[in-house]
């Protein structure tokens, strides 16, 4: 009798505890609205570089080691396009002179072929550190 007590309550067990129970969470509207920021906080911060400065891309209008050539070049780039900032590199033993601050490629592929022509020698879009500030709503694709 007790044998058959046991068995049964063993198998009355079994069939509860492997019952399927739901389970409903309740959360907070406001959280998906803080996962969203998060997100596009990440998204920033894989653009910084370690000084501070967003992964970007300049348009590069020339690489001399003649100093004077650079800083003419240099001017002559302000003069022609005062609307971008530009900006003069020196790695040994070349002085490069670039412009513009570009977060995607295609605009500044887009600027490279506005300018082309005000510049006799090959111009091409490089990979650089550049001066942004993201506005305040703004959404960052990479």
């Amino acid at each position: 009798m007790r044998r058959t007590v046991f068995i049964i309550s063993i198998l009355f067990f079994a069939k509860i505890s492997f019952a399927n129970d739901t389970i409903i969470v309740h959360k907070d509207a406001r959280l998906d609205l803080l996962t969203q920021k998060q997100i596009q906080m990440n998204k920033l911060a894989s653009m910084l570089t370690s000084s501070g400065l967003y992964k970007g891309f300049r348009v590069q209008i020339i690489s001399t080691s003649n100093r004077d050539e650079a800083f003419k070049m240099k001017a002559d780039v302000l003069t022609k396009f005062p609307d971008q900032k530009s900006y003069i590199i020196f790695q040994a033993p070349n002085y490069k002179i670039r412009i513009g601050n570009f977060l995607k490629r295609e605009d500044a592929e887009n600027y490279r072929k506005q300018i082309t022509n005000s510049f006799p020698q090959e111009i091409y879009v490089v990979e650089d550190a550049i001066e942004y500030t993201p506005k305040g709503n703004e959404e960052i694709s990479q």
